[in-house]
């Protein structure tokens, strides 16, 4: 028996990625509030986030090791850019323009777009950008 199933590319979908957090309500409910988003009622272990495009962040708390820095990037429309730099900066969150954070205080033009990075509570780079990359 296999397991494979033939799926065309365009029929997978990513619906949910587990976060790990040191504590799962900080994170969530910080990064819904950079978001502009909600946290969910708990499932199980999880404390979800919808992105609202069918995918949800599940936070998950680990506590008994070092939480190893991911990165999660958030395309979000060009109109509320602006909004989720007011909400870094009223927060006291620094964000970059670059991956490596060596640009503070400052938003890149990549691909025509906007786009910023900055770090989650347990160290997580987070970034918003406006325009999707483009690969070769």
């Amino acid at each position: 028996m296999s397991y494979h199933q033939p799926y065309p590319p365009a029929g997978v979908q990513l619906n949910h990625t587990a976060v790990y957090a040191s504590d799962r309500s900080l994170s969530a409910e910080f990064i819904a509030a950079i978001l502009g988003l909600e946290v969910g009622a708990p499932f199980g272990p999880f404390l979800p986030v919808d992105l609202g495009n069918g995918v949800t962040l599940d936070y998950y708390e680990k506590r008994d090791e070092p939480i190893q820095a991911q990165h999660y990037a958030f395309l979000v429309p060009d109109e509320q850019f602006d909004a989720v730099i007011a909400r870094l900066e009223a927060v006291g969150v620094t964000y970059y323009a670059d991956p490596r954070h060596t640009e503070p205080g400052r938003v890149n033009d990549l691909f025509g777009g906007r786009g910023a990075y900055f770090d989650d509570p347990d160290g997580h780079n987070m970034e918003v950008m406006t325009r999707p990359y483009v690969r070769p």
